[in-house]
């Protein structure tokens, strides 16, 4: 592969250049500046017997600049004292055998051949000379042609479309750390990883590093949005590697929410672990996950060994800090005159040094919306301001900087998915929104405002990856669950909610997160009647925008709607509520086992223990839910969410009818007959096995005879090895994201030499 080292900062240049060189010349550089035009990027030895190795980092210059740049550099070379022994040159930008020889000509003695000029040509052949330098390089390997090209083709089919710029843009920001190999490192081992940290410190740029590079190596990519995703099918003859971000901080923290969704989180990383060719990759805040462990027995369980999985990547050295302060600054064009502004008044080492350093911060005070206004000479104040003050960085932007329209769109985004919303939904969502809060407040609208409010926000506000938008920074999310307080406000929201799940979201907002007075909750509910009536009719599955041929989850499930009704009913004792519930419950909807089976066994449980039993329209409620988990074991079903469901229904025996139990016997016979058939439509050896591991616990329940039960295993035992014949295990990937080991020393001097070409070049 061949790069032309652009997406490098200088900083990054100097790095792979001393590497490359130093492994040429078999020396050791001392990574070493000077200043300004300080004549020294790396310095092996001492005094007359030093080599100097210094690194012009001008790809795209004309040869001009470069030459202008090395008489300059002549200059300096003579005021060294002692003078250096050998001086090497390496620059990115393309010379011709004649641009060498002039080059020699320009530094003069201190040269002592030509062939101490590398340039792109030479160092792209110190690469491939070197090919370990390559792999571990990894801002590097993922900037090349064909690399970059794989991970685009993937992002198209993800749950985000992303464009070559944008994924440029985040190598080229990504300060390569330790964490990237202990990353690596365990996920080749255990096949599972856990990233974990407090908000804001890198954990989804780690884990997006970490995709990349897997895709890099032609593995499928496999964005999981929600558990209700299915946390996608194992295909154990493909190299797959799964990616879900902030999986906990995207589930209801509380008991029950757990006790349906983590055992299935828990299952899959069960399955992950069989397989030869399956990776996950996961992000989560470190005391959501905390929490999780602690009240779930799932993820506690010692036999998953969950703990060696977590990554921690909160910790970052003062070197890594400054690296990513650089990075920002130099990929987003900072002015060069709020960068001085910086140095001037010693503000890179407090903003390095900070208690409240977070990479997001760093990454907002970089950016164009926020230096907008902000004078050069208050560049600093406000960025150590914004650190002292997280939660006022986007307050000024979203009330004073943006039109209503614009701040009713951001409030539309903000209650559906923190993944982002397709265009076509979100444009509804505002719709049905926008023209009532104008009214409220006596604003004129017009029907193109939501084209001019994305006009407006893209770019500083959100982020548009192909049909799907997202806020631009995790930190304006944050902002706006905290400005989202006003009760009237979301009574008004709730009243022109268009979907399931945005009801809920709204919903658990104000309960969860605002815990709102009840007179309050039930003022907001009762203006969710009208969301409420259409329930029934709402889609729960929707074809994709970019894969017409792939269905998703677009809303929640029957059964969620039905439990959130039933929220509503408890806050307000209304019984309509309860009466759209019954609706649910008969519609020619159909239920499914994996999404639905095991909850609805809750929610019976739940009406049947609930103190309204007595209740008409409960008990009506209970006997249609009732016939729905019958009429779901009737149909086909699988054998793993068969075993999940008896498993919930013998939880709750005591309230469950013996048809319930006669048809889920019934079904387990008939999965024991169709176990060949079955197995034969699966491709994946973890799956099999865990359907193995059903049968043996499901057979006995059935009164299935023994040699029933060996013959239902023998077939799926016989699939599985026509499986392995046909699998290999995927071999370690050649990315290594292992580094030279550079000291920790990293005191003020060498801050100031990592940020002085920033300044003064």
């Amino acid at each position: 592969m061949t790069y032309n080292f652009d997406n490098l900062s200088p900083a990054d240049f100097e790095d792979l250049v001393r590497e490359l060189v130093g492994r040429e010349l078999k020396i050791r550089f001392e990574a070493f500046a000077a200043g300004p035009d300080g004549g020294m990027d790396g310095r092996h030895s001492s005094g007359a017997n030093a080599t100097i190795l210094q690194a012009k980092h001008y790809a795209g210059s004309s040869f001009a600049k470069l030459k202008s740049a090395l008489k300059k550099e002549r200059a300096t070379i003579d005021k060294i004292v002692p003078q250096p022994r050998r001086y090497v040159l390496a620059t990115s930008r393309k010379l011709t055998p004649a641009n060498k020889s002039e080059f020699a000509t320009i530094l003069g003695s201190v040269l002592k051949k030509e062939g101490d000029i590398f340039g792109p040509g030479d160092l792209n052949s110190l690469l491939r000379k070197f090919p370990d330098v390559e792999k571990a390089n990894i801002k590097l390997w993922l900037s090349g042609a064909a690399v970059l090209e794989r991970v685009i083709r993937s992002a198209a089919f993800a749950f985000t479309a992303m464009s070559r710029a944008d994924i440029d843009a985040k190598v080229r920001v990504y300060a390569q750390n330790p964490s990237f190999k202990e990353a690596r490192d365990t996920l080749e081992r255990s096949h599972v990883v856990i990233i974990s940290g407090p908000p804001g410190v890198g954990k989804t740029t780690l884990a997006e590093m970490l995709a990349y590079a897997y895709i890099g190596e032609e593995w499928e990519f496999v964005a999981i949005r929600s558990l209700d995703d299915g946390l996608a099918a194992i295909i154990d003859t493909k190299k797959q590697v799964f990616f879900f971000d902030d999986f906990l901080g995207r589930v209801a923290l509380d008991s029950r929410a757990l006790s349906t969704r983590d055992s299935d989180l828990a299952k899959f990383m069960k399955r992950v672990r069989k397989s030869p060719n399956a990776r996950f990759i996961l992000t989560t805040r470190a005391p959501i996950f905390e929490e999780a462990r602690r009240i779930s027995e799932h993820l506690a369980d010692s036999r998953l060994d969950i703990l060696r999985y977590v990554l921690d990547v909160g910790i970052y050295t003062r070197r890594i800090r400054a690296r990513i302060l650089y990075n920002h600054l130099y990929v987003a064009g900072t002015p060069k005159e709020h960068i001085k502004a910086l140095w001037d008044s010693g503000a890179i080492s407090k903003i390095v040094d900070h208690r409240n350093y977070n990479p997001r911060i760093i990454e907002a005070m970089t950016d164009r919306l926020h230096i907008g206004d902000v004078l050069a000479a208050d560049y600093a104040g406000a960025f150590i301001h914004a650190l002292e003050n997280p939660h006022q960085l986007w307050d000024t932007a979203f009330r004073t900087h943006i039109q209503p329209m614009c701040r009713h769109l951001l409030i539309s985004l903000y209650f559906c998915s923190e993944y982002g919303a397709e265009i076509d939904d979100l444009k509804t969502t505002f719709n049905a929104l926008h023209p009532v809060l104008c009214k409220i407040y006596n604003i004129s609208h017009k029907p193109k405002d939501f084209e001019e409010a994305l006009k407006i926000l893209e770019g500083g506000f959100l982020a548009i990856g192909g049909s799907t938008i997202s806020f631009i920074n995790p930190s304006l999310r944050d902002y706006m669950a905290d400005y989202l307080d006003d009760a009237s406000l979301l009574a008004t929201m709730a009243s022109t909610a268009q979907r399931a799940a945005w009801a809920r979201s709204l919903w658990q907002h104000v309960r969860n997160r605002k815990k709102l007075p009840t007179e309050q909750q039930r003022l907001i509910v009762n203006k969710f009647k009208s969301i409420a009536a259409n329930f029934e009719k709402l889609p729960v599955m929707k074809r994709d925008s970019i894969n017409p041929k792939i269905y998703h989850f677009y809303d929640l499930s029957m059964t969620d709607r039905i439990s959130l009704l039933l929220d509503w009913t408890s806050v307000t004792g209304d019984t309509e509520f309860i009466t759209y519930a019954v609706q649910i419950a008969e519609s020619p909807h159909e239920f499914s086992p994996w999404q639905d089976g095991r909850s609805l066994v809750g929610l019976l449980q739940r009406l049947r223990q609930g103190e309204a039993t007595e209740l008409l329209h409960i008990r009506n409620l209970s006997d249609k839910i009732t016939d729905r988990i019958i009429a779901m074991l009737q149909n086909h079903i699988w054998p793993d969410d068969l075993d999940r469901i008896y498993e919930a229904m013998e939880e709750s025996r005591d309230v469950l009818s013996c048809d319930i139990f006669d048809a889920a016997n019934q079904a387990i016979a008939r999965i024991i007959d169709d176990a060949r058939e079955d197995a034969a439509s699966i491709d994946s050896e973890s799956t099999l096995a865990d359907h193995i591991e059903a049968f043996k616990r499901l057979a006995p329940r059935a009164g299935i005879v023994p040699g029933k039960l060996k013959t239902a295993i023998s077939a799926v035992e016989s699939r599985i090895l026509e499986i392995e014949e046909s699998v290999e295990d995927a071999s370690p990937p050649d990315f290594t994201g292992k580094q030279t080991q550079s000291s920790d020393r990293f005191d003020d001097a060498a801050l100031n030499n990592l940020f002085a070409p920033l300044v003064h070049s």
